[in-house]
Parts: structure tokens; sequence; C-alpha cells
């Protein structure tokens, strides 16, 4: 085997030295507070049969999609799987990509074109910012939720085609930008805005629709992406906008024109996903009354003041120093609590976290002791 590059042992090194290097953990048997399978729709027996027999009785017994989706893979599922997004979202269209990533990256590396202007939350995911750095564009990030500052950017460049970006549940914090407040704003100065609802898809809205059309905003929104590999349990995603900007993403959107589509097996299982979502609102319930039970438990137990505000399934627990939310972290996963610590530098040095992400499958108890554990292991130091 070839020697490994000095320059690239030495990052390693640092990682090591900064208790940050990251590993690929083993699945465990602990209780979930980690994953982000916030209905347990990757783990549904049914969603799993009922995929496999709508491809039996579609005639479908095909393993791969055969070539990317512009020669030989935009089987016929594709368009029946979007046709039911882009109706249940209310939306003139939809377009499937392999995963949120790709789906972020085709986008803004595509969309905003040079001379154009991207105003990005602070706090927006790593897909953004990579999308973004391919971009032609200037970007420029303004303070999380801060529309004061926002706004402060958008009269700087008066003549600008601008693309304001924000996430509808954000994924370290868990909390919800004023989206009222951001539409009304991005009207008054014509903005183009683009919602990311990776974490609000099955979580918001009485379908689990997400929190843009929970609040009817779809019509002020350019673009939303919708991903599935959370809240629908499965793979791929969607960015939902108009013929124009569909049709604009086929021809430039490069992480779409070259790459394999998904398998038929993948698009089905999308598919039955949001059959799901349309015809079974109990897990969304249940998913709802843990949230308000996990606020009113850590208000209980004197814990609101460590957590980021959030209404949504991630409640984080502010705990700064990587050695210090690793060490309680390991011990809630001790007493079988699967609650990850999340490290600097995934976020800012002095915002280490534990962060817990809610299911409908999780228990009042459950839930009441792993915060219990939570208060004994902060107030007092030891388990």
């Amino acid at each position: 085997m070839k020697h490994f590059p000095k320059n690239l042992s030495a990052k390693l090194e640092i990682r090591k030295q900064n208790n940050a290097l990251r590993k690929l953990p083993l699945s465990s048997k602990r209780i979930d507070f980690s994953s982000n399978d916030y209905l347990g729709f990757s783990q549904s027996e049914i969603i799993f049969n009922e995929t496999h027999q709508y491809l039996i009785n579609n005639k479908i017994i095909q393993n791969g999609a055969t070539g990317s989706r512009l020669l030989s893979g935009n089987h016929k599922l594709y368009q029946e799987t979007e046709d039911f997004i882009a109706n249940f979202h209310q939306s003139e269209t939809a377009l499937i990509f392999n995963s949120g990533y790709d789906a972020n990256v085709g986008f803004f590396s595509a969309v905003p074109q040079k001379g154009d202007l991207i105003l990005y939350d602070e706090l927006c995911h790593a897909s953004i910012r990579d999308g973004i750095q391919l971009s032609n564009a200037k970007a420029y990030k303004f303070n999380h939720n801060d529309f004061e500052d926002l706004e402060k950017l958008i009269l700087r460049n008066p003549n600008a085609v601008i693309y304001i970006v924000t996430e509808s549940v954000f994924s370290m914090d868990g909390d919800c930008p004023n989206l009222e407040e951001l539409v009304s704003l991005s009207d008054k100065h014509h903005c183009y805005l683009v919602v990311d609802e990776a974490h609000a898809l099955g979580v918001f809205g009485s379908t689990g629709e997400g929190f843009v059309q929970m609040l009817g905003l779809q019509d002020h929104v350019f673009a939303c992406i919708m991903t599935f590999g959370k809240g629908l349990g499965c793979h791929g995603a969607a960015i939902l906008g108009s013929v124009e900007l569909r049709d604009y993403l086929v021809n430039f959107a490069r992480s779409f024109i070259y790459t394999t589509g998904l398998s038929p097996h993948s698009v089905a299982t999308i598919l039955v996903a949001y059959q799901h979502l349309k015809k079974d609102s109990a897990p969304i319930l249940k998913l709802r009354e843990n949230i308000t039970f996990f606020n009113q438990q850590k208000n209980l137990l004197s814990l609101k003041p460590l957590f980021v505000r959030s209404k949504s399934a991630i409640q984080s627990a502010i705990i700064p120093g990587n050695e210090k939310v690793k060490a309680i972290a390991n011990q809630l996963q001790e007493k079988g609590f699967d609650v990850k610590a999340i490290l600097s530098p995934t976020v800012p040095e002095g915002q280490e976290r534990l962060r817990f992400c809610l299911h409908s499958y999780n228990s009042q108890e459950e839930i009441s002791e792993v915060l219990r554990l939570l208060s004994t292991f902060v107030f007092m130091g030891h388990g």
C-alpha cells in the first residue's frame, strides 16, 4: 500500500488531539434519540411490503435505473411519483434528485448566476454551503433568523437578482425562522426565496406537509427542497417549483444530469411513504405529542436554560466543550439511550451540544427517563 501523504496525516492528528475525530458508529440496540427517522417509516414493515407489492403489480422487476435520467434511467415510476409529490405539496412541479445533498448542490451551483446575490442564514447546513461555493454568484451570510441584518444586505445591493436561503427547521438547533416575516420581506424587495424543508417534512402540518405549506406560504416561495431520508425514512429528495424551474434544473443542474437515476425500488418507496403521510396521521400526531411532552419535562426538571428553543423534533442542549459533552453522551449511552454529542468543528466552538431527536415511537417513559438522567449528569456531575 502506498504511503499516506504527510500533510493529510497531520490533519487527522489535529482532529485526534482536539477530541474531534469522526468515526463510523456501529448500529446500537439503544433507545433511539439520535436518528432522523421521525415517524418510524424507515422500519415500517407495511411500507416495505407495500413497496414490494407495488413493484410486482406494475411488473417492475428491475434492480437499477441503468443510466442517468436524461439517457435511459427515467423509468415510468418517476413521473407518477413526481406528480404525486407536486400534488401533495400544491406545487406546479416536483423534480426528484438522488439525495438532499445532490438537490442543494445542483440547485445552488446552477440557478444563481454571475452578478446575482445569495443571502443565506449563517446556520444553513453543509450541502447548501457546498452548492453556494460552486456558484458564480456572490454570497453573504446573515445573522441567524435576523431579518434586520438580512434587509441591510438587500438594501446594499438594490439592482441585483437576490436569492434568500433558509431552512424551515435548522438541523443542529431545531428552531424555525419566522417564515411569514421572511416572506413579506422577500416579496417587498422582489427576492427569490429558497427554503430547505429537510427536517420539516413529516413533522409539521396535519399531513406532515412541512412548514411552508402548513402556513399556506407555498405560492410565495421560489423553490422548496424536500428531503426523504428523514421524516419519510427512505432516500432521495425533490425540488418543488415552477415548470420553468424544473426545465432549467433538468438542463443545467450537474448533480441531476451526470448521475445514474434512483432505482425503481427507491422511487416506489418514496411514493408509498408519501401515500402513508396522506392516509395515516397517527404517527404525525404521536410525534407532536412527544415534542410537547419533551418540552414540558425539560421545564419541570429545570433544564430549559440548556436547550435551544424548539417546537420541532430536534432538541439541542448546549454543553460547551468537546470533552464535557462527549462524557455526558457516553453516560447516557451506558444507560441505554442513543443520544449523540455534536462536537466542534461541526458546530462552532462553545456551541457543542447533545442533540435529541424525537420520534413517534419514543414512549413518554423513555423521554422522562432520558431527561432525568441528563439533569443528574449535568447538575450532579456523576451517574
